[in-house]
């Protein structure tokens, strides 16, 4: 009975296999393609574009400093691998006003041809304890992380239904998967993205359109080099349970699952941990995917706690180590 029982679960895995293929989108292929990146100029959005150079794309870089841009763009160019490439810079604020976004992403689409893939890259952290934190930095957040991303994707989403083809990557954070201290400000923007990516993934996935959300984890650039100064005593305790990405390794990352249409896009055993625990209603791209979520949800779960637990300690002991050295102070 027990030999039965096994017999049946590597079947139906197989079978499994075998049809997940059929359900799949077809990949994006690059060469000669238009890819567009916000916040292109520097960390990830940098090397997502250098990525997607390296394999054939035009690319528009998207930001604000337009000193940081030109410098980008040179660097990119040493990537190319035929003489047709381009790469175009555009300065503006992505976040600010819609018809301005509108109009120079109509610009670079006139000049490399309709956008086969954007990534909204374009992102800032504030980190800090809630009543500390600047009550318009809550709102700046929510304007640069999100509809710094909604902007450009409402831009482009009518040419790529009409073409029945696109694909659209919303760079999240590992911190819009789970909260942690010292990111009330931050981390409600990247969740925000994710109820933006499943929304418009039912939309468009009639049209052969396929949405990706990606969750780096620490990564090492000039953004995540800023925040680390500001960053609480228990913020800075907690990301050390980690290791900290190289931007390289991550874009790589989001770059494939982009190209595969994946709608999940995450970096190292941490960041698959967390997003098969954050599923929950999410888009699957394959039959595979979501045996996957079901098996190991409850396992994932378990650790998940202990990981709570863990970081629940260390906020509680920074909370008595302070009390004690106020009290110190007061009876000096």
């Amino acid at each position: 009975m027990l030999l039965l029982a096994v017999a049946f679960i590597v079947t139906f895995v197989l079978l499994l296999y075998m049809v997940s293929p059929l359900i799949s989108p077809k990949p994006l292929k690059l060469p000669g393609a238009h890819v567009v990146v916000t916040g292109g100029s520097s960390g990830i959005g940098k090397c997502i574009a250098i990525e997607c150079y390296k394999q054939g794309a035009f690319i528009t870089l998207i930001a604000r400093d337009e000193n940081k841009l030109l410098q980008t763009k040179k660097e990119i160019e040493k990537y190319c691998v035929n003489d047709k490439q381009v790469v175009l810079c555009i300065s503006v604020d992505v976040s600010k006003d819609y018809e301005q976004v509108e109009n120079v992403l109509k610009q670079a689409q006139e000049k490399l041809g309709p956008v086969d893939m954007l990534v909204n890259c374009a992102g800032t952290s504030v980190t800090g304890k809630f009543e500390e934190i600047e009550v318009n930095s809550f709102e700046r957040l929510m304007a640069v992380n999100y509809l710094g991303s909604v902007y450009p994707s409402r831009a482009v989403i009518a040419t790529m239904k009409e073409r029945r083809m696109g694909r659209i990557v919303f760079v999240s954070s590992q911190a819009g998967q789970l909260g942690l201290f010292g990111y009330t400000a931050y981390s409600p923007t990247k969740f925000a993205l994710r109820g933006l990516a499943e929304a418009l993934q039912m939309e468009v996935k009639p049209y052969n359109i396929y949405v990706t959300v990606a969750y780096p984890p620490d990564t090492d650039t000039p953004g995540f080099a800023e925040e680390s100064k500001t960053k609480p005593l228990e913020t800075k305790l907690i990301s050390e349970t980690s290791s900290v990405c190289q931007a390289e390794q991550v874009a790589r990352v989001i770059v494939r699952d982009a190209i595969q249409g994946n709608f999940n896009s995450s970096v190292g055993s941490d960041g698959y941990m967390l997003s098969i625990l954050t599923s929950g209603m999410s888009p699957v791209t394959s039959i595979t995917e979501g045996l996957q979520q079901v098996v190991c949800m409850g396992i994932f779960r378990i650790v998940g706690l202990f990981y709570l637990g863990s970081f629940d300690s260390i906020v509680r002991r920074c909370m008595m180590q302070r009390e004690k050295s106020d009290s110190t102070d007061k009876t000096e």
